[in-house]
């Protein structure tokens, strides 16, 4: 079974910065794919970000291009992602998601089987 922890979350002043951590076990962890996504209070769940099995490919959604940034541990099998410079509009549960790799990296949601419980980021303005 393919299980999946996230930690990290909290509550933050805007232009502040946090580091999730998800770890995953159950699985040949250098084999697949991770993404971090998040969801608001009455919105869709959306993609934050996404790596791929060595690491080599990342990639971001435009909201959070150049203040977040994703990588991995495959030593400790553990994804992390560092976010800077934080917003209000961050304010969301943060989830990881992981799925064997395919061709292309995937970043939707739909795409991923496995997911944690989540982590509350909190933004105050």
């Amino acid at each position: 079974q393919v299980l999946l922890v996230e930690s990290g979350g909290g509550l933050v002043p805007a232009g502040g910065s946090l580091r999730l951590s998800c770890t995953v076990s159950g699985c040949s962890f250098s084999s697949y794919d991770v993404g971090w996504f998040r969801q608001a209070p009455g919105n869709e769940r959306e993609v934050v970000a996404a790596i791929s099995r060595s690491g080599m490919i990342t990639k971001y959604s435009d909201s959070v291009k150049g203040r977040f940034t994703i990588s991995r541990d495959n030593a400790k099998n553990t994804v992390y992602l560092q976010m800077a410079s934080l917003k209000p509009e961050d304010t969301a549960e943060y989830y990881c998601a992981a799925q064997a790799s395919y061709y292309y990296l995937r970043l939707a949601a739909n795409e991923y089987n496995y997911w944690g419980q989540g982590t509350r980021v909190t933004v105050s303005s």
